[in-house]
């Protein structure tokens, strides 16, 4: 049987997944995560808050995330997929603490059977490795912005469902309609919260980044876990 299509617009405690999910945070979590694999970074690690990113500094992690679109005090890098294409981390473990898009995949993590991540940059490396590795279901999880839902996350998740076969819930019809309302990608993500508050801090270059399509064959997929650590690594499709 072909598997059921799932969107979740907003993460909240109690969500469980049965199978298969896709994490979005295309401004900018996700995306920034596909930049250092693509950078050359041998893992990538989602930490569960700012001072557990740090903590592995002295490991020697690149220290990568934002707060409120800003680096943090400490943090070598911000959450920049243009900065992370750039970065030194070749050979190395970058960890990221985020304000929408690590929370959303650790909350995922809890019940998923396989979860990756996924953006407009790996969009159809990222929809075939769902469809692969699904038995009953493929769930899109989408960060949002702050706890709201977010048009940015949901145009992701419906070019997501566009490519993918499967029963659609009536989540994934809505996401669905919403990509196919905008012809050009950069136009959602200009007008969400999340890209008009990167706007009004100077960012507005990594929302014209993160709006670009298939750049990218890599799916950073969750590996494993490391005490309260996500883990992930790079497979290409």
């Amino acid at each position: 049987m072909p598997p059921v299509l799932r969107f979740e617009p907003i993460p909240h405690e109690g969500l469980e997944f049965a199978d298969t999910v896709l994490v979005v945070d295309v401004i900018r979590a996700t995306t920034t995560a596909v930049a250092f694999l693509e950078a050359g970074a041998s893992e990538l690690w989602f930490a569960p808050s700012h001072d557990h990113a740090l903590a592995l500094k002295a490991d020697g992690f690149v220290v990568a995330g934002e707060t409120h679109g800003a680096k943090p005090a400490g943090f070598d890098l911000g959450n920049s997929p243009l900065e992370a294409l750039r970065a030194n981390v070749k050979g190395k473990r970058v960890v990221m603490s985020t304000t929408n898009g690590t929370r959303a995949a650790s909350l995922a993590a809890r019940s998923a059977r396989r979860l990756a991540l996924a953006s407009l940059w790996n969009l159809d490396a990222a929809a075939r490795w769902a469809q692969s590795a699904a038995r009953s279901e493929i769930a899109v999880l989408a960060s949002g912005k702050e706890g709201r839902f977010g048009l940015d996350d949901t145009f992701v998740a419906g070019a997501l469902f566009a490519r993918l076969s499967g029963e659609p819930d009536d989540g994934a019809r809505a996401a669905r309609l919403i990509f196919q309302a905008f012809e050009n990608p950069a136009d959602p993500l200009q007008v969400a919260a999340a890209g008009r508050a990167l706007e009004a801090i100077g960012l507005g270059y990594d929302v014209g980044a993160a709006a670009k399509t298939n750049q990218s064959q890599t799916v950073p997929v969750l590996a494993g876990s490391e005490g309260p650590y996500l883990v992930f690594r790079r497979t290409s499709l």
